[in-house]
């Protein structure tokens, strides 16, 4: 019995305690509850969200009165009508909605075939080189590398010092909208190989295989194969891309110049430039709009993709 007891590792002894003292503080008949107290954290931030758009919404119905800079008592739709007749307003929500759809297909025509590349390469070397240069972007903050292309693209910058040498004048790379469309590329691009990837890696390897053997060319082994079976991974990145492109605020803003403002930029003005909280909050509730409408009609003609919930249906 001694040397029983004595077998008896001390971690074990802890583990009991702790087992025994969890029984007595939450007791058998309260195990319906564990998956509810497991979903209170998310409740909790959803019924933050719906706090803070209430609020918002709150917030754009009323007005800036400009002798005392303060909002008004009364509830009114000026602000929407603001938002919806000024050409400017309507000059920058078509700027966004038109460049969140242009950096879309951009990312996922160069996402699609550096992800199918890291995931069919046989060499360990070359995978491990991709996944690094894949991470990479993300220790490097969006503002960080935002200046740096403001160091690479500008009129004393490193693109125009290689033309120069060629003997061609300086090009004007900054502050239009080229310049953001293109920031905003290279930032979406690792987030479209990652929603890309796990779509890539469930396809096997036997299906372009017999593919071949039944005389497709890589080509239509391609476009016939690899393209459908990889279409949940593409509809759940351009949903990703989309969205954060449309709502994104750092690339308009540094790479545009102030020129070339997305909803976000239009939405910081009116609350930290001209402290209209009204128009701001109307402004970001269209941008809610907005986005839920996108995702909404992606969701109606393509489905969910891998953002779905449950099974794939084949």
């Amino acid at each position: 019995m001694r040397a029983a007891r004595a077998a008896y590792p001390m971690t074990w002894r802890i583990m009991d305690a702790l087992e025994a003292f969890a029984a007595f503080v939450w007791p058998a008949n309260f195990k319906r509850a564990v998956p509810y107290l497991m979903l209170a954290p998310a409740i909790l931030l959803v019924g933050l969200l719906v706090l803070g758009l209430v609020q918002i919404t709150d917030t754009s119905l009323r007005t800036l009165d400009t002798s005392t800079f303060m909002m008004s008592q009364d509830y009114t739709l000026a602000n929407y009508h603001r938002a919806f007749t000024e050409p400017f307003f309507a000059t920058v929500a078509m700027r966004s909605l038109l460049g969140a759809l242009i950096v879309t297909v951009i990312t996922l025509a160069f996402a699609f075939p550096y992800a199918y590349v890291m995931v069919r390469t046989p060499s360990a070397g070359l995978r491990k080189f991709l996944l690094i240069a894949l991470f990479l972007p993300f220790f490097i903050g969006q503002v960080v590398r935002a200046y740096g292309w403001l160091i690479i693209l500008g009129n004393q910058g490193m693109v125009n010092e290689a033309l120069g040498l060629v003997g061609v004048e300086p090009m004007r790379l900054l502050y239009n909208y080229p310049a953001v469309l293109f920031g905003l590329v290279q930032y979406m691009l690792p987030f479209g190989v990652l929603m890309l990837a796990p779509a890539l890696t469930a396809i096997p390897e036997e299906f372009e295989a017999a593919a071949g053997s039944l005389g497709a060319n890589w080509v239509r082994t391609f476009i016939h194969v690899v393209l459908p079976l990889a279409r949940p991974g593409i509809i759940g990145a351009g949903i990703v891309v989309i969205t954060l492109s449309l709502t994104d605020f750092a690339m308009p803003a540094i790479l545009g110049g102030g020129s070339q403002d997305f909803i976000a930029n239009a939405i910081y003005d009116q609350f930290f430039r001209t402290s209209d909280q009204g128009l701001g909050a109307t402004l970001a509730l269209m941008l809610v709009a907005v986005g839920s409408l996108v995702v909404g009609l992606i969701f109606t003609l393509f489905g969910a993709g891998t953002l779905a919930m449950g099974r794939t249906r084949r």
